[in-house]
């Protein structure tokens, strides 16, 4: 098979230990800070369907959305004011993801988490009050910025903490918050739509706050993970810490795995140059290439602007906003499944599984709106079985992502790093991701206007894309120690030829040769 490693470690390494209540509780705490990510995600494509929303700051989209009947339906949303609303923030978080690197490496994963949250708090007060686009602007900038720290820590802290046999469904934990924060999001935009005077939406973006104070409370009572400790020279107090968190008294053989890790990655002068190194080729590659392809599967076109989307095709306000809802209640119970099925059917099974039905999806719900309505985008009523038909492809769609690509998206790049390059390599990983989620969202709204019902057409070549590419270059990574997780390189077809036996990253020796440096 294209990539394959048995489960259980370089040399059937396994180390000890049962998933205690400890660790548990402290991956719900620590993963609920997906929730403002979600959060932000499902209340901005509801907020900007707002009439009362439009009206106060992008007129210009409230007049051809109600009176302008000439504007082409795939056209009514087209405004690059409105579309820098929503991808503003992506691409603060990408500028913050590169400092959260820094703060995460040097002081810990709990600091990055607590500035996050403090700066999307801020964020979500900044956009409740807002008076004048440039504040939602700078609200956007700001709850980015918190977004990035948190992207950056969370899947880091969650990979660390987790016994390696429960690893990707606890990591998942993080995903699954992220589609609660979008479909809390999507039913708050559906109530707060409906209250008289038109400032619902103050309430569905000043919301924010309260996802911002979880996981700022959180940062603050949470422990941090052993391997952070260890990095930063505690390491009486991360075999202590080890010990509470694995359950048991006997954690040398990790222990010690996680110490040469440490001692190797202290070797390391300037991570950011040594991802450069020929032996870390395939990290790197999947740091790239998983978040560049987890954003061209379309999946924020739906989440960013389901409500939109569902008014562009014909449904009305409340109708859009209700089937917003839906999609994001299928996304939390698929999430559920990949939780799971992750360590238990392994990643590249729900990779493959997830890019084959998402592909079927696409092209359904393609050949659905273009015989409704063809290139001209006439504007008319769906009848309700036709609304219920395209509702049900986008809802196949959403659980193929949701038990794939949108949990293993984040599981993978942060479970497959040495310690010598986790912190810089994680943000590549969200800076990546939020360059392209930047892109899509700054894009849509015109390439929807541009393309028509194609757009889905275009989506659907990059999954076909994808999918080959997992099937033949990821390996297999389903119950790998994380201190061993380098070892899974040497074994696979192509990316062994970067990483010969011995040289794999994250390698015991603590004394680095000169030879070993131009690798």
């Amino acid at each position: 098979m294209a990539g394959g490693f048995v489960a259980g470690g370089a040399d059937g390494r396994e180390y000890p230990g049962e998933l205690t209540a400890f660790v548990l509780i402290t991956c719900i705490v620590a993963a609920m800070g997906g929730l403002i990510f979600g959060y932000d995600i499902g209340i901005s494509g509801g907020v900007t369907s707002m009439p009362s929303f439009l009206k106060k700051f992008f007129p210009s989209v409230y007049f051809k959305e109600t009176q302008d009947k000439s504007t082409n339906q795939y056209c009514k949303f087209d405004s690059e004011t409105l579309t820098l609303f929503t991808s503003s923030l992506y691409l603060a978080a990408l500028l913050s993801s590169l400092v959260a690197s820094t703060v995460t490496r040097k002081f810990g994963r709990r600091p990055s988490m607590f500035f996050g949250g403090m700066l999307f708090c801020a964020g979500a007060i900044l956009n409740g009050f807002a008076s004048h686009v440039w504040m939602l602007i700078v609200g956007r900038i700001l709850l980015g910025f918190g977004i990035g720290f948190a992207n950056q820590s969370v899947p880091l802290y969650l990979s660390e903490m987790a016994p390696y046999k429960y690893r990707g469904a606890l990591n998942i934990g993080f995903q699954l918050s992220i589609t609660v924060g979008i479909l809390v999001a999507n039913i708050l935009n559906y109530f707060f739509d409906k209250i008289k005077g038109g400032w619902g939406w103050r309430l569905s973006l000043g919301g924010a706050v309260v996802p911002a104070l979880i996981i700022t409370i959180g940062a603050i009572v949470l422990p941090d993970t052993p391997n952070s400790m260890i990095e930063r020279g505690q390491r009486e107090q991360a075999k202590v810490h080890l010990k509470r968190v694995r359950g048991i008294e006997n954690v040398d053989e990790e222990f010690d795995d996680m110490v040469a890790a440490s001692d190797a990655s202290k070797l390391v002068e300037h991570p950011w140059m040594n991802l450069l190194q020929r032996k870390y080729r395939p990290q790197l590659s999947m740091a790239i290439l998983i978040p560049f392809f987890q954003q061209l599967t379309g999946i924020n076109v739906i989440m960013f602007y389901a409500p939109v989307l569902f008014k562009t095709i014909g449904f009305g306000g409340s109708a859009s906003l209700m089937s917003a809802v839906i999609t994001g209640f299928v996304n939390v119970v698929a999430t559920g499944v990949s939780i799971y099925g992750v360590d238990k059917w392994g990643r590249r099974a729900l990779f493959l599984e997830g890019g084959a039905q998402m592909l079927i999806a696409q092209i359904a719900v393609t050949i659905a709106i273009g015989l409704k309505f063809g290139v001209d985008g006439e504007p008319g009523n769906l009848p309700k079985w036709y609304a219920i038909a395209v509702v049900l492809f986008i809802c196949v769609y959403v659980a193929a992502f949701a038990w794939s690509w949108g949990p293993l998206g984040w599981l993978v790049p942060s479970e497959i790093f040495p310690l010598e390059i986790r912190s810089a390599a994680q943000s590549i990983n969200v800076s990546v991701n939020m360059i392209f989620t930047f892109l899509i969202a700054q894009v849509f709204l015109n390439m929807l206007c541009h393309m028509k019902f194609g757009l889905f057409i275009f989506f659907a070549f990059f999954v076909v894309v994808m999918t080959i590419f997992i099937s033949f270059f990821l390996p297999e990574t389903k119950g790998i120690p994380i201190e061993e997780m380098a070892h899974v390189w040497e074994e696979h077809w192509y990316w062994s030829r970067f990483v010969p036996k011995g040289r794999a990253g994250g390698d015991r020796s603590t004394e680095m040769t000169e030879q070993e440096k131009m690798w």
